[in-house]
């Protein structure tokens, strides 16, 4: 059996802080855009796009002469926009191979992946770059892509190619031969000395003598040269490619209009169903984060009934969350981060009658909240306290676990009154015997009780009751089991409920 040949992609992503800006920008994908880094008025350009290159921006250039370019966008480095990107860059290269090792440098972001014995799953190495290649510009990154059996080989000739390139085996030094020696990074000293020397290219560097170059710059020097032939190792350092579903984005001037957010979180939500998608998930949770002028914070989160992977109804659900919540001054940027879970499938019976859709379900919660308050809708939940009828609402959710089933033992059921009706008590010895309501007059023939709580004393809620249950006779003859209750703190009888 013959040995098996390593192979290494690399994925080289080009002015990365401008491609990270743009990605969620497609207004501004047609201008030329600069990307500028540090303090004011001190600012020079990191990064810029192809069109900026072509009206002559250069890196290190001024704010002051980027300005004086006619037409020229200027915008801020965002490291928060770069970090969320890095992630989608990832996540898309680690759909063609787990063994990634990150190589990014400068303003350029680099990944290179181990794709030995891929053949199988993805094609010859052509077609794999290609669908790498597609898959990365379809999250909005234009990247260079090289294959070797070579790692430093790929990750030079990818830096140095705006396509794909693939170089075949044992053809590694003549692919890297008219690569400039600034390919191999070295400090300005050693290039100053090639440059004496007359050695400008890797080709050059790869015929001097091994022996008199580590002579003269020692050890560093062979591996220099190993590199330019195509045959330096290297131990492979695969990294672990985090799953976070964030985008992020600065604006270049503060947002007042909703229109605007919109349709910036439009395109961060299409970003994050795709990814979601990809593993096959949906997404539960969204948490919408503001930085505001002055300083302040404003969040918002949607909470859809079942996770859902529509885009039409996230971007809807943000609508009305926005509408419902508007912040209370200009947007310096835009955060949203999303929890996945797997997908929620029912399957109807054959007869069962057709129910509505979820998404309907949760924009009609949303525009009653709107309406009504957020603590007013929702599922009520008991809480942990011995108070009578004490509730907190939650968001609504859909509950995956079946539903019990009923057994065929009799049961008092408990009817609230909401809200509960003021009587008047007639009592004999500390003990209720008559009590009458708006409307009718009732005779107690039995009452158990007393059963008395109370809880929260240091507190303005504090509370005290004294329940009774009793069975009584209104003045038609008819018999009624209710449960009164007598608050400790105001003296005062209401009838809580009836046992049906």
């Amino acid at each position: 059996m013959s040995e098996r040949r390593e192979l290494y992609a690399c994925v080289h992503v080009q002015e990365f802080p401008a491609q990270a800006l743009l990605r969620l920008r497609s207004d501004l994908q047609g201008e030329p855009v600069a990307v500028l880094d540090g303090q004011p008025p001190q600012e020079l350009v990191c990064a810029m796009n192809t069109h900026a290159l072509r009206r002559g921006v250069a890196h290190g250039m001024r704010r002051l002469d980027a300005e004086a370019i006619a037409g020229m966008r200027l915008l801020a480095r965002s490291p928060q926009s770069e970090a969320a990107a890095r992630l989608v860059a990832l996540e898309r290269a680690a759909k063609f191979s787990p063994r990634i090792e990150e190589v990014s440098a400068s303003t350029a972001c680099g990944f290179v992946l181990d794709i030995t014995g891929t053949e199988r799953l993805f094609g010859p190495p052509e077609r794999l770059a290609g669908r790498l290649r597609a898959d990365l510009a379809a999250a909005g990154f234009r990247a260079a892509i090289a294959v070797s059996a070579n790692y430093h080989t790929a990750r030079m000739k990818a830096a140095a190619t705006r396509g794909i390139a693939i170089v075949p085996g044992g053809a590694e030094a003549v692919a890297l031969a008219r690569l400039p020696m600034a390919a191999l990074h070295l400090e300005q000293e050693h290039l100053e000395t090639f440059a004496i020397w007359g050695i400008r290219t890797l080709g050059e560097l790869a015929c001097l003598p091994e022996v008199e170059l580590i002579a003269r710059l020692g050890q560093p020097a062979r591996a220099w040269r190993e590199a330019a032939l195509g045959m330096r190792p290297h131990m492979f350092q695969p990294i672990e490619p985090e799953f976070a579903l964030r985008e992020f984005l600065a604006f270049d001037d503060p947002v007042e209009e909703m229109d605007s957010l919109l349709f910036v979180g439009a395109r961060m939500i299409d970003a994050l169903v795709e990814r979601a998608a990809d593993r096959a998930l949906a997404l539960a949770r969204l948490t919408v984060t503001m930085k505001l002028e002055g300083g302040a914070a404003h969040e918002l989160a949607l909470r859809p009934a079942i996770p859902s992977a529509d885009r039409r109804f996230l971007l809807k659900l943000l609508q009305l969350e926005i509408a419902a919540h508007p912040p209370q001054a200009a947007v310096l940027n835009f955060e949203l981060n999303a929890e996945a879970a797997p997908s929620t499938l029912v399957q109807l019976g054959l007869f069962a009658p057709q129910t509505p859709e979820p998404s309907r379900l949760d924009v009609t919660l949303a525009r009653l909240r709107a309406i009504v308050g957020e603590d007013r809708v929702g599922s009520p939940v008991l809480e942990d306290t011995h108070r009578p009828g004490s509730f907190r609402m939650e968001a609504f959710a859909v509950d995956a676990l079946p539903a019990a089933q009923p057994d065929d033992k009799p049961r008092v059921a408990l009817r609230r009154v909401r809200p509960s009706a003021p009587v008047h008590v007639i009592l004999r010895a500390g003990k209720p015997t008559a009590f009458r309501d708006r409307d009718n007059r009732y005779q107690i023939v039995t009452a158990y009780g007393p059963w008395r709580t109370s809880g929260c004393w240091w507190s303005a809620d504090a509370w005290s009751s004294e329940e009774w249950d009793v069975l009584a006779t209104r003045q038609d003859g008819a018999s009624v089991a209710c449960l009164l209750a007598c608050d400790g703190a105001g003296n005062a009888w209401r009838l809580e409920a009836f046992y049906d």
